[in-house]
């Protein structure tokens, strides 16, 4: 494949590295990609993208004032294995935006996150909010495939991908009027997200090769980014106060998953995480 066909559909990723989780997921996803491709062809799924009702704008809403919650539905982790048997994605987030959620993260991975694009197209006829496809996208088809299922937001992983595929995949959802949020892990990589143009960051505090936490790199990381670019905190919030360190460290949002798929009353534990995000004394990003 020549490196303009690459910008362009975004069908090749990752840097050559040792193997890691990350490389074995990203293995599967190709494969799974490829097979989902032979029964539903790329024409076939932009057609099916461009019928679909128009996105929301993800950017605008994550602006707003307060710490915005992501709140995401999540069976499954490579770190933890089983969090939680969600039998209706729909009835979930829809109680995740009954407590404030100002958007909807749903993993769409099969083999590692038992998650899966009927979950997706699902969630996104439940609510009104902005709903991120959560995958290890690396080609074309699935940005449409994104966009056919509802999807507004879709996640690119810096770590997953070429400098040039990235750039192509992040026009490409632009194109069809979605956000990207794009995943950083350091600060090598957040400079690449900023090269491709990004306007919506993630910073991971969980290491994608090594599966550990720290909360410390949003607070390297976040400081150096842009005022313009949505800051999101992705990993390690438990509760309010993880929110409220976040905040201080310059976070417009927080992605929560697992923090909330294991509580008693996920709807109560996104709504105590929404106070804290609205309350007067939590810090609040310069703009």
């Amino acid at each position: 494949m020549t490196a303009e066909h690459a910008h362009a559909e975004g069908d090749e990723a990752g840097p050559a590295a040792s193997v890691s989780v990350l490389d074995e997921i990203l293995a599967g996803v190709r494969e799974d990609v490829a097979r989902r491709q032979e029964q539903v062809p790329l024409e076939r799924i932009r057609e099916l993208a461009a019928a679909a009702p128009p996105p929301l704008d993800a950017y605008a809403a994550l602006r707003r004032s307060g710490v915005a919650v992501i709140a995401e539905v999540k069976r499954s982790s490579p770190s933890k294995g089983r969090l939680a048997e969600i039998a209706d994605p729909a009835d979930l987030a829809s109680d995740y935006a009954a407590g404030g959620a100002r958007a909807i993260s749903v993993l769409t991975e099969g083999r590692w996150f038992g998650g899966s694009l009927d979950d997706l197209a699902a969630v996104r006829a439940a609510v009104n909010v902005p709903v991120l496809r959560k995958d290890f996208v690396v080609s074309s088809y699935q940005v449409h495939e994104a966009r056919a299922h509802g999807a507004d937001l879709v996640l690119l992983i810096v770590a997953a991908l070429e400098q040039n595929v990235l750039v192509g995949l992040l026009e490409r959802i632009e194109s069809l009027g979605m956000t990207a949020l794009v995943e950083v892990h350091d600060e090598e990589e957040a400079d690449r997200a900023l090269e491709a143009g990004a306007q919506v960051i993630g910073v991971n505090a969980r290491d994608l090769r090594t599966l550990e936490v720290d909360r410390s790199v949003f607070e390297r990381i976040a400081p150096g980014l842009p005022s313009s670019v949505v800051k999101i905190a992705e990993s390690g919030v438990r509760g309010p106060h993880d929110l409220i360190r976040y905040a201080s460290a310059g976070a417009d949002a927080v992605l929560v998953g697992e923090g909330l798929v294991t509580q008693k009353s996920p709807r109560e534990a996104v709504a105590e995480l929404v106070n804290a995000g609205n309350h007067p004394a939590t810090p609040r990003p310069v703009r």
